[in-house]
């Protein structure tokens, strides 16, 4: 199974890229909003592991892009956000 991870934090993606590849994900990396797009709308992949705040595009403009798209890819969101509010807004994306 493909997998796609959004992440600009390096911490961050260097655990879940390695936790996706000991479950038997391929995992390709972008650490930039719109190298990630471009990513997501040009190959196919089994799941996206999306950050919320990016360089470049962000993560629910990207989110928005593949629905608006009918590209039904599951879509797990990482954020740091902690108020309800912003966190409702991307699960509205799905």
């Amino acid at each position: 199974m493909k997998a796609l991870l959004i992440e600009d934090d390096k911490k961050i993606a260097s655990f879940v890229k390695k936790a996706l590849k000991e479950c038997g994900f391929v995992a390709d990396h972008s650490d930039d909003g719109d190298d990630g797009h471009f990513l997501a709308t040009s190959q196919a992949y089994d799941v996206i592991v999306l950050d919320i705040m990016l360089p470049g595009r962000d993560g629910p403009s990207i989110l928005r892009s593949l629905r608006g798209a009918r590209n039904t890819v599951p879509v797990i969101l990482l954020t740091a956000h902690s108020a309800l509010d912003e966190r409702l807004e991307g699960l509205n994306e799905l």
